[in-house]
């Protein structure tokens, strides 16, 4: 589905229409602001783009439930699931943002179900609720049932009815459009829109807003073993890097301990909630030794690292699709669950199983190994959506004002200081934001939750700025416009002309024979495999400053192989190599990031292992690191600086600026994160 028609200019266009972005445009629409507006007989004009037909968002494919502290099951009270939330991000969580989150979360969970949301239900027919790891009762104590569910589909039921609720709401969409830049003005304040392709006319088009939002997911294709689908490209952090905007905290990605063996295909927590047990190659159930109260239920990062060691001990099991092969899995015990009740309970994962492993979870034991799963990272936003700049002032004038905070003669960067700048008119909501409620680790089922919850507030916000000055407004002023319309149309030339470029690498060519086939280094897919396992082997649950080190060097040779892509075919409409050559480029920029991040936070937090750096530093590093790309004016002058005052040759990787942003601490100061 396309637009018969583009607008000269929307109100807010929303790039994304998987749970965040479908609820920025309902709350946008059910907003009192717009609802008045309308009784005045003015419409707002709302676009939703996405690359996918929106049933496709990878939204549909979370398994287990979304966290919610309703009480149906056990006492639950939002304070404690405010507290774990902080402690399973390891303390790297801003607590104002949090408490929004498990405030109201009853309230999102209810809504979602007066909207259609069909949940599994207790005998009294309220929302029934299953264990989560690292969700507790009385801070920290015994697990709690939180995690309100739909057997095993819980994101396919939300998916479906806020796509369901848009379509009423007369919602256009542009579907499997490709969003390649993301526009702002020349100075960077204000968002002016958007350039994308239509893979169906195979077109450019330049889209001009007076507001957008980015709700595009994550990015799990920046490793070979994930459960994320194919399109998880980072698209959204990589445009916000490229518009010249920062990443905040882009180096924690949470591995989730139970993919199954060699597919990276997740099987939920929902397993270990239902009685799953991990098991060793001895058949033990070892995380009784590592997490002694909650066992195979810590949070998630406490898991996987766990299962690592078990491999690293020896205790790792083969594959039995390949059993010569390393033996780097541990066990998934299912057989202590009811066959009938897994049947009615965990209806996915069993069909999982019996179609990925050949096995049958109520007889067989499981293979699985830690799968990367969930970026906790993304563009920085207030609690309202807001997207924002973290500008830090001259931190030498911070060091000689208090000497006593520095350490071995450096300002470290939890002592940083600040302000930030929205950037007027560009919001971000879901998986591809950081309004940091997660911190260095999410806890299961917090992911719905804040795409849901977060992405409604951010559609709230944005109603209020087109209610200020609605482009339909007979009484609006449209004299800023013209400025937003040149930025985009001036960066849709750009776009045209390096498709024309990409096209004509093989000018003539229908790409049908085996003689226009390229080779094997100029397939974008080949090069994104490639990717996969040098991310892997780089970061995958542990990493070290050399593993960091040696994958930044390699991913050198990766820009210009990306640069050299070409299509194989030279027709624009339906070519999928056109926009995997773009996600494999975005991936790249993102993976130069999330190396350079882990690179400069010398500590081990949450979802991040430094086997060089093994404890967490508060002194040091309780801040969120802020990166962005240097410019090439910057690059250079940072070359030249250290040419002038060191005898080796500058180094040319030299791409990225990191600055530091407080956590802010409310009430639950850091201690120690046990379970």
């Amino acid at each position: 589905m396309s637009p018969k028609r583009l607008e000269d200019m929307y109100d807010a266009v929303i790039v994304g229409a998987g749970a965040a972005g479908l609820s920025a445009a309902l709350g946008l629409l059910r907003s009192p602001e717009i609802e008045d507006l309308k009784a005045q007989g003015v419409d707002p004009k709302i676009l939703v783009v996405s690359k996918l037909q929106p049933l496709r968002s990878h939204t549909g494919s979370a398994e287990g439930g979304i966290a919610a502290s309703l009480g149906n099951v056990e006492s639950d009270d939002w304070h404690w699931h405010y507290y774990d939330t902080i402690k399973g991000g390891d303390w790297l969580v801003d607590q104002d943002a949090a408490r929004l989150l498990a405030e109201y979360a009853p309230e999102t969970v209810i809504n979602l179900e007066r909207q259609g949301v069909a949940f599994s239900r207790t005998e009294d027919g309220h929302i029934a609720q299953r264990r989560f790891g690292g969700h507790t009762r009385d801070f920290g104590g015994e697990p709690v049932k939180r995690a309100a569910y739909a057997a095993d589909r819980i994101g396919h039921q939300i998916l479906h009815t806020l796509w369901q609720q848009c379509v009423a709401q007369g919602v256009e969409f542009a579907e499997e459009w490709y969003v390649t830049d993301l526009v702002l003005t020349e100075d960077g304040s204000q968002a002016a829109g958007i350039v994308a392709l239509d893979t169906h006319a195979g077109k450019v088009q330049a889209i001009h807003a007076r507001n957008v939002l980015i709700a595009t997911g994550g990015a799990g294709r920046l490793f070979h073993t994930t459960s994320n689908s194919w399109d998880l490209t980072g698209d959204g952090m990589a445009l916000a890097l490229a518009a010249g905007l920062q990443l905040e905290d882009i180096e924690f990605v949470q591995f989730h301990p139970t993919g199954l063996a060699h597919t990276g295909i997740l099987l939920s927590e929902a397993a270990r909630a239902e009685g799953g047990v991990l098991r060793n190659a001895d058949g033990e159930a070892f995380m009784e030794r590592y997490a002694p109260e909650h066992k195979d239920l810590a949070a998630r990062d406490v898991v996987s690292r766990s299962i690592m060691a078990e491999i690293d001990a020896g205790r790792g099991v083969a594959d039995p699709k390949d059993p010569d092969g390393p033996k780097d899995c541990v066990w998934l015990d299912m057989t202590g669950i009811a066959p009938e009740h897994m049947a009615e309970a965990l209806p996915q994962v069993v069909e999982t199983i019996e179609q990925y492993a050949n096995l049958d979870p109520a007889k067989d034991w499981v293979p699985i190994k830690p799968t990367a799963h969930y970026t906790m990272g993304g563009i920085p936003i207030t609690t309202d959506g807001e997207v924002y700049r973290w500008n830090e002032p001259d931190n030498n004038n911070l060091a000689n004002a208090h000497p006593e905070w520095l350490i071995d003669g450096v300002l470290p960067p939890s002592k940083a200081i600040g302000d930030r700048t929205v950037v007027n008119g560009l919001f971000a909501a879901g998986e591809c934001s950081c309004v940091s409620v997660h911190g260095a680790n999410r806890l299961g089922g917090n992911s719905l939750l804040d795409a849901c919850l977060f992405g409604t507030r951010a559609g709230r916000t944005m109603a209020a700025r087109i209610t200020e000055n609605p482009v339909d407004s007979p009484m609006g002023d449209d004299s800023a416009d013209e400025t937003l319309i040149e930025a985009v149309d001036q960066t849709k030339a750009r776009r045209e002309t390096e498709l024309a470029d990409l096209l004509a690498g093989n000018a003539g060519s229908d790409g049908d024979s085996d003689a226009d086939a390229l080779p094997a280094d100029g397939n974008p897919y080949e090069l994104m495999a490639r990717l996969g396992s040098l991310m892997d082997r780089a970061l995958a649950v542990r990493c070290n400053a050399e593993s960091i080190t040696t994958a930044s060097e390699h991913l050198n040779t990766f820009r210009p192989a990306a640069e050299a892509l070409r299509a194989h075919s030279n027709t624009a409409a339906f070519n999928q190599e056109i926009t995997a050559i773009w996600e494999v480029r975005h991936l790249i920029e993102l993976a130069g990031a999330v190396l350079a991040a882990s690179g400069a936070r010398e500590e081990s937090r949450g979802a991040m292992y430094r086997t060089d750096h093994p404890e967490r530093d508060d002194e040091r590093f309780l801040a969120h690191s802020m990166i962005r790309l240097l410019s090439p004016e910057e690059q250079d002058r940072l070359r030249t600086a250290i040419a002038e005052t060191s005898e080796s040759e500058p180094e040319p990787s030299l791409t990225h600026h990191i600055s530091w942003q407080p956590v802010h601490i409310a009430d639950y100061p850091p201690k120690k994160r046990e379970y």
